[in-house]
């Protein structure tokens, strides 16, 4: 054997695991444990909620310290999505788990990929994957797939002293090849090294979520001072609470104050509303990587395709022929070149079209070598079949067939050309008096439901981009068949320069873009969002991992890589586009829905700002318990958030949750606070007992929160309706049912007095309808709200 082909020694091999030159990546994410836990426990909101949870339970108010199961959930909620992240970033990989061959003490043996060492010699042949970074030394007809890495779809062929990459694969020939980089050291492990770096997926309800807890949190302890001073002046000062032991009811009232200030079940009900939502897609074979991923389509205006295994297959399909000059038996001669075992992709994609029974018995061939560009077949004496490249097979002298076949490479088709001679093969030279008989066309085979899903975007007003790193003709032909159309001039990313203005420059309105690198891929994006884009990009390849990472929303498809699918959002397990509607309505029907129950809680912050301080102010005891506002909070606001959350919305998405959210219940908590003022102010004057405020108060606050409800719920028709009368019946209870009545410290009001609240909650309720009603006219909607 040749000395160079020996491969290490047991020593060297042992000297390299000992020096660390192993291919093995310990690359872990930026995020580590501790760093999770402390970013969702240690807050200023989970401090002042489990604060007053603790203090509850010290002062023996078991029943008023019903909030405390909330904020813990919320906690629990947050650590498990970002382990869940974490984990998955964690066993990101880029090659493939299945063992390769190297040359060890001069014998082939086979080895899992993170035992290979720097300077292994690699023994490689047609389906092998590239374990890590190498150097060709010896190849016969070797070509590679370099489309995981590049994104170009065609065949690279390799000869001694070429490069060859981890993560690529081997499609034809054999060789040898001696490893110069390991573990992270690779190309690809620089892309996975970028790819890991931690982020969460761009949700507007989760940052507009963390927003409104930032206000409030900073809001907590200045209205605490203030409604804690409140609470003990209504009681006759610090010295004289302490000392009749009414303290305990100035902080008992004082933290009820500050816990209905916090939206504590939105938070809780937006990640459940997720989580239903990803379950949902499950049954469509729609993997969930992270739940914010539900909504990114009902935001995205611009998704970006790859080419290569998303908007085709990744296979070869024979699409025709244009005959030159016909012989009796050319049909036959294809069927026998697609049932060579050693064709290649191309030639194997004639099986489809071309089909034989047998072989000649006789039949001599020459397989095919990515060096010479072709192969033949004789299956008879004085009687040869070439296929392969046309300017590798035909002579010079047949210039208007090689022109017609090179105006069919520049519309990005593969161009075989099938020739006959009446000679006889000879070693591995072409045979005299070779005539062209047929060019054979061939294209990227496309997904069956692209054309309709790109239909369905184009109806959504969402454009459409495809970026790839094949030739942009290519690109375009593909496209075209894909079923985009308008698609212009391609653009080339060769010399695209790399500052995100000139970006944008040479982008303009291009559809579709080729020659692009992994790197461009990701700046593109980039330039995108910069113009104010939403951008999901689609992909399966590591060439497309940064894009998907920069992206807005990542999709990734089945078939795909493993690192492409551990950074992607969301995942089409069965490689389907048509699943993307569905996705699409998915994000629709949770946006709209968590915007129509989040102004539910976001009313009672309102309503309770108001009332902290305007209590804390007029230095008034606080008209209500926890447990009474625990139960107030389950039939008003709670059970039926949860449950319109799950209902259909086909509402399209709109830029400004929060903005529209707070220009709705502003006013409205500010209506309902100013009514319950209102009404102690008038208790007090009327002499009504403690008891009588608490239900007074509740009565009040029942009845308009569940108005506000109503007015959210619209249109009031089927399940809607049942809803609303299921929380009435609830309410109606919580006032009637005397053992439920008493624990929370209510009691029946006499008809007088409940015909003063009930007015007033009328009045209030009016108000509430005509102030929504006078803002969705500022606003000129497209349609009625809850619609």
């Amino acid at each position: 054997m040749n000395a160079l082909l020996l491969g290490l020694t047991s020593a060297e091999v042992t000297d390299r695991i000992v020096a660390g030159e192993v291919n093995f990546q310990a690359v872990k994410s930026s995020r580590t444990l501790n760093s999770i836990l402390r970013t969702n426990m240690f807050t200023l909101f989970n401090a002042v909620v489990g604060g007053a949870f603790v203090l509850m339970i010290v002062l023996g108010r078991y029943t008023d310290a019903l909030f405390g199961i909330i904020a813990i959930l919320n906690i629990a909620v947050g650590v498990v999505q970002e382990l869940r992240t974490k984990i998955t970033l964690d066993r990101l990989s880029l090659l493939s788990a299945s063992p390769v061959t190297v040359i060890r003490d001069g014998v082939r043996v086979r080895i899992p990929v993170d035992q290979v060492v720097l300077g292994d010699l690699l023994a490689l042949k047609a389906g092998d994957q590239i374990p890590a970074d190498s150097t060709v030394v010896e190849a016969q007809g070797l070509a590679i797939d370099e489309s995981l890495l590049t994104g170009e779809s065609i065949e690279v062929e390799k000869s001694t002293d070429a490069a060859l990459l981890a993560g690529t694969s081997v499609l034809a020939g054999t060789g040898f090849a001696r490893v110069v980089a390991v573990g992270a050291s690779t190309q690809a492990a620089a892309l996975a090294a970028e790819a890991k770096r931690f982020s969460l997926v761009a949700s507007e309800l989760r940052e507009s979520l963390a927003k409104l807890i930032r206000w409030i949190s900073w809001a907590l302890l200045p209205v605490m001072l203030i409604s804690l001073n409140g609470q003990f002046q209504a009681r006759g000062g610090i010295t004289q609470a302490l000392a009749d032991g009414s303290w305990v009811d100035a902080v008992v009232g004082t933290i009820a104050s500050l816990i209905s200030l916090v939206p504590q079940g939105l938070v809780l009900l937006t990640s459940m509303a997720f989580a239903l939502g990803a379950l949902r897609l499950a049954r469509k074979n729609v993997l969930v990587q992270e739940l914010a991923a539900v909504e990114g389509l009902a935001r995205v205006d611009l998704v970006c395709f790859d080419k290569t295994g998303t908007l085709t297959t990744g296979e070869v399909e024979y699409t025709g022929h244009s005959m030159i000059h016909e012989q009796a038996t050319w049909r036959e001669a294809l069927a026998l070149f697609a049932a060579d075992p050693d064709a290649n992709a191309t030639a194997s994609a004639l099986a489809s079209e071309f089909s034989s029974d047998a072989a000649p018995s006789s039949l001599q061939r020459v397989p095919f070598d990515s060096a010479r560009k072709w192969s033949s077949l004789s299956p008879g004496a004085g009687h040869t079949w070439v296929l392969g490249a046309p300017e590798f097979v035909l002579q010079a002298v047949h210039k208007d067939v090689l022109s017609r076949a090179s105006e069919a490479a520049a519309n990005g088709e593969r161009v075989l050309i099938l020739a006959h001679s009446i000679r006889p093969i000879d070693g591995e030279q072409l045979p005299d008096k070779l005539e062209p008989v047929a060019i054979l066309h061939f294209a990227e085979q496309i997904r069956d439901d692209a054309a309709e899903t790109l239909k369905f975007f184009a109806a959504q007003g969402t454009n459409v981009l495809v970026i790839s790193g094949d030739n942009p003709a290519t690109v375009a032909k593909v496209a075209e068949r894909s079923g985009l159309t308008d698609i212009g001039v391609p653009v080339d990313a060769t010399d695209f320069v790399n500052d995100i203005g000139g970006l944008l420059r040479e982008l303009g309105d291009a559809k579709v873009i080729g020659r692009v690198t992994p790197h461009q891929k990701r700046d593109i994006v980039a330039a995108l969002q910069t113009a104010g884009h939403v951008v999901a990009m689609t992909g399966d390849g590591v060439n497309d991992v940064l894009a998907l990472k920069q992206a807005d929303l990542g999709l990734a498809m089945g078939s795909g890589s493993a690192a492409t699918k551990s950074v992607a959002n969301l995942i089409l397990l069965d490689g389907k586009f048509s699943t993307l509607p569905l996705v699409l309505a998915e994000g629709r029907r949770v946006v709209a829905n968590v915007e129509r129950v989040s102004r539910l809680f976001l009313t009672k912050t309102v309503w309770a700002f108001t009332l902290a301080l305007g209590f804390g102010i007029a230095m008034w005891s606080y008209p209500y318990l926890p447990r009474q506002l625990t139960i107030m909070d389950a039939f008003a606001i709670g059970i039926p958030a949860f449950a319109l959350a799950l209902l259909p919305n086909a509402d399209r998405y709109r830029p400004g949750f929060l903005t529209r959210a707070l220009v709705f219940v502003i006013p409205s908590g500010l209506i309902i606070g100013g009514a319950i003022i209102g009404l102690t102010a008038f208790m007090q004057v009327a002499a009504w007992s403690s008891t009588q405020s608490h239900t007074g108060t509740m009565v009040l606050l029942s009845i308009t929160s569940l108005w506000v409800l109503v007015l959210h719920a619209r249109p009031l028709r089927g399940i809607r309706v049942v809803i609303l009368a299921g929380m009435l019946t609830l309410c109606i209870a919580t006032f009637t049912i005397a053992p439920l009545a008493e624990v929370l410290g209510f009691t029946g009001l006499e008809l007088d007095k409940l015909g003063w609240v009930l007015a007033l909650a009328v009045a209030a309720n009016a108000l509430v309808s005509l102030t929504q009603a006078l803002i969705r006219a500022v606003n000129h909607p497209v349609k009625a709200e809850g619609n």
